[in-house]
């Protein structure tokens, strides 16, 4: 239930487990689940398919950070709304 928030970048992630908003003028579509402690989602940006991903997840004070291939890949830092 909770908004993120980078430059260009607006989702919100639902309690149901779904995925929305708008990164770069495109619009960001999914859903997502816990599985083993971590945050994996299935997305599409723009109506493409991004894949199926499961990422670390650390939060501190109002920014989230989200590391892909389970803390293995790329970050995204978000503030949290």
């Amino acid at each position: 239930g909770k908004e993120l928030r980078r430059p260009f970048v607006n989702i919100e992630v639902s309690e149901d487990g779904a995925i929305s908003g708008i990164g770069a003028a495109w619009p960001v579509t999914g859903k997502w689940t816990w599985q083993g402690g971590y945050f994996c989602r299935d997305l599409y940006w723009g109506g493409d398919p991004l894949g199926y991903n499961c990422q670390e997840v650390e939060a501190n004070a109002d920014r989230i950070r989200f590391t892909s291939d389970k803390g293995a890949g790329d970050s995204a830092e978000f503030r949290l709304k």
